[in-house]
C-alpha cells in the first residue's frame, strides 16, 4: 500500500504542546493582566459580536460570556449598555424569538419554556409577555400531535409499555398531568 503522507510536504509545523486545564487558566490570567483598558474594550466588543454572530443572545448570556473571559465588570457593563443602545441586544426580542422557535421545533410546554428562559437570564414580565404567544389550546394541540407521533413509533411495544413511555416523554417536556392524560386519550383513540 502506498503511503502518500511520506511524500507530502507539510512544512515546518510544530506539534502543539499539550497543556493542562490549570496551565490554560494561568495563561489566560497572564494575558488578561497584560491587557490595557483600550484592549479590554476592544476584546469585549469583539466577544459580543462573535457571540451574536452565532445566534441571538440575552444580556445575561453575554454578561456570563464576558465574566468567563475575565473582562472587567465596568468594561463589560459599558459594552453591554452600548449594545443595548444600538438595539443589537434586546431581551424582549430574544425571549419572543426563543419561545416561537423552541415551541415550533421541539414540542415543549410553557412551563418548560419558562424554565429555559430563566436559565438564559429572562424572568418576570419579559418572560410572561413572550409566553403569551402560546395559548393553552396551542399547548394541548402540540401535546396531542407529539403523542400521536410518538405512539406511531412504538407500534411494536406492548400497550402498557406504550402508556408508560408516552407519559414519561410528555412529562419530560413539561406538560401537566391533565394535559398528558388528554393527549394520551386522543392519541390512543386515533390509533384504534
Amino acid at each position: 500500500m502506498v503511503n502518500y503522507a511520506e511524500e507530502a510536504d507539510f512544512g515546518n509545523r510544530r506539534a502543539r504542546k499539550w497543556r493542562s486545564p490549570q496551565e490554560i487558566a494561568a495563561r489566560k490570567k497572564e494575558r488578561a493582566a497584560a491587557r490595557s483598558e483600550e484592549e479590554w474594550r476592544s476584546y469585549a466588543k469583539d466577544l459580543c459580536y462573535r457571540q451574536l454572530a452565532m445566534m441571538e443572545r440575552s444580556t445575561a448570556q453575554l454578561k456570563e460570556a464576558m465574566e468567563k473571559n475575565l473582562v472587567p465588570g465596568e468594561i463589560a457593563q459599558d459594552t453591554l449598555d452600548a449594545f443595548i443602545d444600538a438595539d443589537l441586544v434586546n431581551d424582549e426580542r430574544f425571549a419572543g424569538m426563543f419561545v416561537r422557535t423552541r415551541f415550533a421545533g421541539k414540542t415543549t410546554s410553557r412551563r418548560a419554556l419558562r424554565m429555559e428562559l430563566e436559565r438564559k437570564g429572562i424572568t418576570g414580565e419579559i418572560a410572561d409577555a413572550a409566553l403569551e404567544q402560546i395559548t393553552s389550546e396551542d399547548e394541548e394541540e402540540a401535546a396531542i400531535d407529539f403523542a400521536v407521533r410518538k405512539l406511531r413509533s412504538m407500534s411494536h411495544v406492548a400497550p402498557k409499555v406504550q402508556k408508560r413511555r408516552l407519559y414519561g416523554a410528555l412529562g419530560r417536556r413539561g406538560f401537566s398531568s391533565s394535559q398528558i392524560r388528554a393527549a394520551m386519550e386522543a392519541a390512543f383513540s386515533e390509533s384504534r
